[in-house]
C-alpha cells in the first residue's frame, strides 16, 4: 500500500468521493528524509482533516462536506512541534543523556530512559548501581546488540538492537504486524439508541456550523463528545490534542505514581485537562466509573493487554458503555510476540530498520521528526472522527487498533514499492518556509508559550485550541 491520502483514507473506511474535497500546498523542502516522510505526514493530516469535516456536515446538517486544505509548511511545522514550543522563553528539555544510539561489540542498539524509572531499569540491567553515558557506554560496548535487548526488556527497561529492514522483515513480529491492516477498525455487535451527537446539543452544532459560515464560531465536528484520554507520551496525546481542536470534551487520566514528562505534558496538552487516578483505590475506580459513564470515546496508548486487570479492555467497555468509540494505541501491534513490549518511536524507527534506511556507513540516523507518533497520532483521531460518524448513523459501538509498528511498515512498503530512496540526505528541518505564520502565543497556568498551531484544516473549521495546557494532574476528575 502506497503513503497517500487515498489509501489512508481507504484504510479508514472513507468514502472514496470525498478526496475531492482535499488540495495539498506542496512545499518540496518539507520533512527532508530518504523514505517517503512528507507524504505520509500529509496523508495522516489530510485524513484526519478530512474525517473532520465529514463528521461535523453529518452533524450540522451541511448540504457538503467542507474543503480541506493540507500545506506542507504547518504539517512539518506540527511533526516537530516539541522543538518550536517554547515556556517562558526556554526551550523543553529533549532526549535524556542515556537515550540515544549506542555502539555494541556487535554493531548498535538504541536505548530509551527519558522516565526515571526507565533509567533504573537500564541501569539495574547492566549492573551499574549509578551510571553516566560513559559507564554505559563501556558496559555495552562489551555484549551483543541482541543480548543487551533481550537483558533490558527483562528488568522492563527499552533498548532495541538495530536491524536492517531485510532483518526486521524477517522477525516473527513483523509478520504478525504486516498481516493487520493499517487501521483495525471492527463494530461492536451491540448498539445504543443514543441521538447524533452522542452527547447531545445536535442544537449547538447547527449553530456552529451557521455562525462559522457567516464569519463566526468555528465549526466543531466533535462539539458535546466526551473522551477519556487514558494515552501517555507523544502519539495518543496528539490523537486526543486533535479531538480536543475539534470540540471535544477531553479529560486526561494517569495514574498518580508515574507523572508525565513536564515539557512533553505541555506540548500535547492543548484543548485538555488532566487528572489523576489510582485505578487499585476503591475510591478512585469508583470516580473513574463514573467518568466511563458519561464518555463517548476512549483512547488507550498503553500496552495491550495492560489495562485489561481493571476492566478496561474493548469487550469490558462496551459491555458496560454500548455504542462507546474505543480507540487502541500500541508500538509495536496488538499481535505477535513483541505485542507485550513497552516502546517508542525511537525505538521502532530502529528495529523496523528506518535507523538504517536514515543513516550512513558509519552511524544509524533518524527520521527528521518523530513521524510514527505524529503520523499515528493523527491517524488514531481520524479513526475516532469516522466512528463516530458511522455510529451516528447505526448507534453501534466501535473498536479501532493503530500501532507505531504497522505506521512505520507503511512507510517502508511505500519505498520499497517505488524501488527507490526518494530523497538522499535526513535532516531536522522544520519545512521548507521555516514556521513563520504556524505559530501562536499565549499566556497559560504554567507560563508564557509559544506553540505550533494545527495542521489540521477545514473551511470553517477551528484555528486554534480553546484552552491551554494546565499543569498535569491539577484538575478535577469529572467532565468539564
Amino acid at each position: 500500500m502506497d503513503v497517500s491520502l487515498a489509501s489512508a483514507w481507504a484504510a479508514l473506511g472513507g468514502e472514496p468521493g470525498l478526496l475531492p474535497r482535499v488540495s495539498t500546498v506542496v512545499r518540496e523542502g518539507a520533512l527532508p528524509a530518504r523514505l517517503p516522510v512528507r507524504e505520509l505526514a500529509r496523508a495522516c493530516v489530510g485524513v484526519c482533516a478530512l474525517a473532520g469535516a465529514e463528521l461535523g456536515a453529518r452533524r450540522a446538517g451541511l448540504a457538503e462536506v467542507p474543503r480541506v486544505r493540507v500545506d506542507d509548511g504547518a504539517v512539518a511545522t506540527a511533526f516537530v512541534s516539541e522543538r518550536h514550543l517554547l515556556i517562558h522563553g526556554r526551550a523543553p528539555v529533549a532526549f535524556a543523556p542515556l537515550s540515544r544510539f549506542w555502539r555494541t561489540a556487535d554493531g548498535w542498539v538504541r536505548t530509551h530512559a527519558n522516565y526515571p524509572h526507565h533509567r533504573e531499569r537500564l541501569l539495574s540491567a547492566l549492573g551499574l548501581p549509578e551510571g553516566d553515558a560513559t559507564a554505559v557506554g563501556a558496559a555495552l560496548a562489551e555484549r551483543s546488540s541482541l543480548e543487551i535487548e533481550e537483558t533490558v526488556y527483562a528488568a522492563g527497561g527499552l533498548a532495541v538492537a538495530l536491524r536492517t529492514p531485510e532483518q526486521w522483515a524477517a522477525h516473527d513480529q513483523a509478520a504478525a504486524v504486516a498481516a493487520g491492516p493499517l487501521v483495525e477498525h471492527d463494530r461492536a455487535d451491540t448498539a445504543h439508541a443514543r441521538v447524533t451527537p452522542p452527547s447531545g446539543a445536535p442544537e449547538a452544532a447547527a449553530q456552529a456550523a451557521v455562525s462559522a459560515s457567516s464569519g463566526g464560531a468555528p465549526l466543531l465536528p466533535a462539539a458535546g463528545v466526551r473522551v477519556l484520554d487514558l494515552t501517555r507520551v507523544i502519539a495518543g496525546p496528539v490523537a486526543t490534542r486533535t479531538l480536543a481542536l475539534l470540540g471535544a470534551d477531553v479529560l486526561r487520566v494517569d495514574p498518580p505514581g508515574t507523572p508525565e514528562l513536564p515539557d512533553q505534558h505541555i506540548d500535547t496538552g492543548f484543548g485538555k485537562r488532566s487528572t489523576a487516578l489510582d485505578l487499585t483505590r476503591a475510591a478512585d475506580r469508583r470516580v473513574f466509573e463514573e467518568l466511563l459513564s458519561g464518555a463517548d470515546v476512549v483512547v488507550t496508548g498503553y500496552r495491550p493487554g495492560a489495562l485489561d486487570r481493571f476492566g478496561l479492555s474493548p469487550q469490558a467497555l462496551l459491555a458496560r458503555r454500548p455504542g462507546l468509540v474505543v480507540a487502541q494505541l500500541s508500538a509495536w501491534g496488538p499481535y505477535g510476540p513483541w505485542a507485550g513490549r513497552r516502546g517508542f518511536d525511537s525505538l521502532v524507527q530502529v528495529a523496523t530498520g528506518i535507523a538504517v534506511v536514515e543513516g550512513s556507513t558509519e552511524r544509524p540516523g533518524a527520521l527528521p521528526a518523530q513521524a510514527l507518533d505524529h503520523g499515528t497520532g493523527y491517524l488514531l483521531a481520524a479513526a475516532v472522527l469516522r466512528s463516530l460518524t458511522e455510529g451516528s448513523a447505526d448507534g453501534h459501538g466501535r473498536v479501532v487498533r493503530l500501532s507505531l509498528a504497522r505506521t512505520a511498515a507503511w512507510l517502508l512498503e511505500s519505498a520499497a514499492r517505488r524501488g527507490e530512496a526518494l530523497r538522499a540526505g535526513g535532516g531536522v528541518g522544520d519545512g521548507v518556509d521555516g514556521a513563520e505564520g504556524r505559530l501562536a502565543e499565549r499566556d497559560s497556568p504554567v507560563g508564557r508559550l509559544r506553540y505550533a498551531l494545527s495542521p489540521v484544516s477545514f473551511e470553517g473549521g477551528p484555528g486554534d485550541w480553546a484552552r491551554p495546557p494546565g499543569p498535569w494532574g491539577a484538575d478535577e476528575a469529572r467532565w468539564g
